[in-house]
């Protein structure tokens, strides 16, 4: 009798585990990119469509609070009022064709008396001061178009700033605070306005902040890990198929 070597699939206990919960995970996380594509995909098309929409009278369309803020968000709306421009706020840690800045959040007393809250948009931090762009402080009457934005910290809650109402430093639009902090009458607390991109008096604010396009890399992510799944699939495979000794016949 003579031994020959052959080759047969042995898998063993601990690399087997390991490969398993691997392989599951990579293919979940997989699969939850895909849901995160089509998400963005969703909403880059909803924010195009409503961005290049004719815009609507938000005092006729909501005459109270907007009741369903989610589904009417970046809907193109005109408001007519007067800017308060006493009252303004800041939203701080901006940048802009890598310049850094703000941007201004201003309440607008509307027709029908309720105030609203109204991203101008951004100013470079020097500008801060109101009298270093005293053009754009336009009095009177004036016609604002811009999108329905929902106010909040849109991130992860565990890395989510604080505000800072005394310092008058706000990481994100808080309607509720806001209006508190400035004692405005009857406020819209359910949504506040994302001015559009017309030019103001003097150049500042630079409207129009609104992001339209959003990054979607996501295609690539669901490649990488359907991509180690089989990788690591098939170095299991290789690993386990071992080389044993075979008796042959003389």
């Amino acid at each position: 009798m003579t031994k020959g070597v052959a080759r047969k699939f042995q898998p063993t206990f601990w690399p087997t585990i390991f490969s398993i919960f691997v392989i599951i995970l990579a293919l979940c996380l997989g699969t939850w990119q895909i849901y995160r594509m089509e998400w963005k995909e969703d909403q880059i098309l909803l924010r195009t469509e409503r961005s290049i929409a004719e815009p609507f009278s938000f005092v006729e369309r909501f005459p109270g609070e907007v009741e369903n803020p989610k589904a009417d968000e970046f809907l193109k709306v005109w408001v007519e009022g007067e800017f308060q421009h006493d009252k303004e706020f800041y939203l701080g840690a901006r940048s802009l064709d890598r310049r850094l800045g703000l941007q201004v959040v201003t309440p607008l007393l509307m027709n029908d008396g309720r105030e609203i809250l109204i991203n101008r948009g951004f100013i470079l931090s020097e500008l801060k001061d109101p009298s270093t762009r005293q053009e754009a402080q336009v009095t009177g009457t004036v016609k604002v178009e811009g999108l329905i934005r929902i106010g909040g910290w849109k991130g992860y809650e565990f890395v989510r700033p604080q505000n800072d109402p005394v310092k008058n430093f706000w990481f994100y639009v808080d309607n509720d605070v806001m209006s508190k902090t400035v004692d405005l009458n009857n406020p819209v607390k359910s949504v506040y306005l994302d001015a559009g991109p017309d030019v103001n008096p003097g150049g500042y604010p630079l409207g129009g902040q609104t992001r339209i396009e959003l990054v979607n890399n996501h295609l690539t992510y669901v490649l990488t890990w359907f991509s180690m799944a089989l990788i690591l699939a098939v170095i299991y495979f290789i690993f386990h198929y071992r080389p044993v000794l075979k008796k042959e016949d003389e």
